[in-house]
């Protein structure tokens, strides 16, 4: 089998990240994309604008109906979500014949030096790293790293809860996450 983790805050889920997972899974013929979003992100300042149930809940809805698409809650809890600990728990979890993918954006794959036990992370998967527009990265030495190639989707969490937060209501969102953001009035 094969498996890619995209974690993230999710903070909310939006239409790129399953963009990005649809064709993730088509170029490089994955069998599953598990969607973790981070309870404590470590490289994040402050904390996140929903709380992680929020956050977990909108996952499920935009996974829905999507068989290779997977939430999980395996970073959920009061520790940082170091992502280390998220590789060596799924592959604890796998058959010795699975392989392991890490779908990762450019920006968080270019600041990869940084994170904790870097190298063992480097070591345990390969990546899939998307770019967004005027986005660069280095590869470290030893790291397997497949470019996402075709997808061209400007759009960030950031921006999608800044446009919420002025009232605006066409953002780039599945219909069932913006439903459950308005029902539990998040982003205002």
């Amino acid at each position: 089998m094969r498996i890619a983790l995209f974690g993230g805050t999710f903070d909310p889920i939006h239409s790129a990240h399953l963009q990005i997972a649809r064709e993730a899974a088509r170029q490089f013929h994955l069998d599953r994309v598990w969607f973790i979003p981070a309870s404590r992100p470590p490289h994040k300042s402050g904390v996140t604008s929903a709380p992680y149930e929020d956050r977990y809940r909108m996952v499920e809805l935009a996974c829905a109906g999507e068989p290779m698409f997977q939430p999980s809650r395996i970073e959920q809890g009061e520790e940082k979500s170091y992502s280390i600990g998220t590789i060596e728990r799924v592959r604890a979890s796998l058959g010795r014949n699975d392989e392991l993918y890490f779908l990762i954006g450019a920006d968080a794959f270019a600041d990869i030096q940084t994170w904790r036990r870097w190298r063992e992370v480097v070591a345990s998967v390969e990546f899939i790293v998307v770019s967004r527009p005027g986005g660069s990265y280095q590869v470290p030495d030893g790291a397997r790293v497949h470019p996402l190639e075709g997808v061209n989707l400007p759009v960030s969490s950031s921006e999608i809860r800044r446009r919420l937060a002025a009232g605006e209501q066409d953002v780039e969102v599945p219909s069932a996450v913006l439903a459950y953001i308005r029902e539990h009035r998040l982003y205002r």
